[in-house]
């Protein structure tokens, strides 16, 4: 996914950065990824730590984590997925609100695509209700829908608005692709909980923090794929369809500070690392104020190409050079 935030690019230098710090040797440690968006730095821990800890307040990060982190053994999936990518279609929820030629003009995906997303997200949770499918296998096939039809979307990247004209990558038949996991023997841990609430039930060896950085907030910028995720009833919102959706305090200039400060006091971990950047509502002093009251405190920075959506009628993609802080605390006992 083209995802706000993605550490996917950085997780070398992530990677490198925690073992320069920890250890080289994970394997008998617990890591935590409490802000884990689609779960792209939990999925580079899991191979090599004892168990993964991954958290998001937004239900189709949920999904994502539940199915990349929490899946970990065999899913036996052709059949299945053969047989949703062939049914008929039907013109349910998705089609209606958020579709060409739908009833609200909305024009996030083609008439074909949001009536053969209806058909595929009705389907699994029928089979779910009969309990014909697992939990495994319940989010494995959610997961591979959430992807699928993002590639197919309408949009310039976020669902914060829809393009005017159907572009050639959303004109394509949206085909659902297995959303393919890790495997290994280790159990590991999905929630879908506020950050600092959740900061207090839990505890490990590392600590991975990669919060919002600015005032969007993601429950609005990707509020259709938690539509999709969650298939329930209820009246969209304005010219984009709006669902209620959750606002987080780091999105808060005068909130951002209390709770980033309330969840480092809490955390039962011995390292955290903090992921953010030079165009974040802290400034980098005011990170190294708050860390440093609990530890030792140091600071790693990488500079690396950011892409977002262009403002133009063009609606591409453009490269934006942005500076990657990895502020560290090793906390006292």
């Amino acid at each position: 996914m083209n995802y706000i935030g993605s550490k996917h690019k950085l997780s070398s230098f992530l990677k490198d950065a925690i073992t320069d710090t920890v250890g080289k040797d994970l394997s008998d440690l617990v890591f935590c990824d409490l802000f884990a968006g689609t779960g792209s730095v939990g999925r580079t821990f899991k191979p090599i730590v004892k168990q993964v800890i991954a958290n998001d307040v937004e239900f189709y990060s949920y999904v994502l984590n539940r199915n990349y982190i929490g899946n970990h053994q065999e899913i036996l999936f052709e059949e299945r997925i053969s047989l949703l990518n062939n049914l008929t279609a039907s013109e349910g929820f998705v089609f209606h609100n958020y579709s060409e030629k739908g009833k609200e003009g909305r024009l996030y995906f083609s008439a074909e695509n949001g009536k053969k997303i209806d058909a595929i997200r009705q389907q699994i949770e029928s089979w779910k209700n009969a309990d014909e499918i697992s939990d495994d296998d319940y989010y494995f096939l959610l997961a591979s829908l959430i992807e699928s039809a993002d590639k197919v979307a309408n949009t310039a990247s976020v669902y914060g608005a829809y393009l005017k004209k159907i572009k050639k990558s959303a004109q394509k038949e949206m085909i659902l692709k297995p959303a393919l996991f890790t495997f290994n023997s280790n159990k590991h841990q999905v929630f879908n909980a506020d950050s600092n609430a959740l900061i207090k039930e839990i505890k490990g060896d590392i600590l991975y923090l990669d919060p919002p950085y600015n005032r969007r907030q993601y429950g609005s910028n990707y509020h259709l794929l938690n539509t999709i995720a969650k298939y329930d009833s209820f009246e969209p919102q304005g010219k984009t369809g709006l669902r209620t959706y959750y606002r987080s305090s780091y999105c808060k200039k005068n909130e951002v500070k209390n709770s980033f400060g309330e969840l480092i006091k809490n955390a039962n971990f011995k390292y955290i690392f903090l992921s953010y950047n030079n165009e974040g509502l802290m400034t980098e002093d005011d990170v190294k104020s708050i860390m440093s009251a609990y530890g030792k405190y140091s600071l790693k920075t990488t500079d690396y190409q950011r892409f977002k959506a262009d403002k133009t009628e063009n609606r591409n993609h453009t490269a934006t050079a942005t500076v990657e802080y990895l502020h560290i605390l090793e906390k006292n006992e």
